[in-house]
């Protein structure tokens, strides 16, 4: 098999992954706010929400409006979550407990790295392999990899905020290759997504890799 120019990673659920849940993340600090509400419950009306939204793609927003705009994407889900579940009249404050959570996302605590990622980045680092993310992640990507340590190892990261793009569209895929100045053929994608990473890199002309994390 052909050494690749480079390899394109998708961020969560194949770089990290949220420790336990984030049912049981929104249920630790929803308790901090005086609503009891179990993880279950919210993690099964998260999928819902999170299935159920447009995605994060802003194309005419400027550049320095992004991050309100992600902050408001984020915010719909998290209400419509709640609402799901039945609790979200039970909040005082709802703004203030999700200002919370969204800027609890954007720290090393919730997540943590499998443990096949250092090995991997550092061994195709030291190969000469350029390494760079594509992913549907908000700009809170930076303070995270920073965070967990992951950030030097990528010559380039591409979001589909903002891209104006987002997976499994070819667009983003082709915005990232530009920053290589690679062609499809010479790059790899990595993700755990059948149809958002695996099935979208090779129609973009990538070479698709799926990575199962449930197993």
């Amino acid at each position: 098999m052909e050494r690749p120019k480079v390899i394109f990673l998708d961020a969560v659920g194949t770089l990290f992954g949220v420790k336990g849940s984030v049912g049981e993340v929104y249920s630790q600090i929803a308790q901090e706010f005086g609503v009891e509400v179990s993880a279950e419950t919210l993690n099964k009306t998260f999928i819902q929400s999170f299935k159920a939204a447009p995605p994060p793609v802003f194309a005419n927003a400027q550049e320095q409006d992004i991050p309100q705009w992600e902050f408001e994407w984020w915010l719909r889900i998290a209400s419509d979550t709640f609402q799901k579940a039945g609790v979200l009249e039970k909040f005082s404050d709802f703004s203030a407990f999700f200002s919370e959570v969204y800027i609890h996302f954007g720290t090393a605590e919730p997540w943590f790295v499998y443990p096949d990622v250092l090995p991997s980045l550092t061994n195709w680092q030291k190969m000469g392999i350029e390494l760079g993310i594509i992913s549907n992640f908000d700009s809170r990507i930076y303070s995270v990899l920073q965070a967990l340590e992951l950030r030097d190892f990528f010559n380039s990261i591409t979001i589909s905020t903002q891209a104006g793009a987002a997976k499994p569209d070819p667009k983003i895929f082709t915005i990232a290759l530009e920053k290589h100045n690679c062609p499809p053929t010479a790059a790899w994608h990595i993700g755990d997504s059948i149809a958002e990473d695996y099935q979208a890199a090779k129609a973009a002309g990538l070479r698709g890799i799926w990575i199962n994390r449930e197993k």
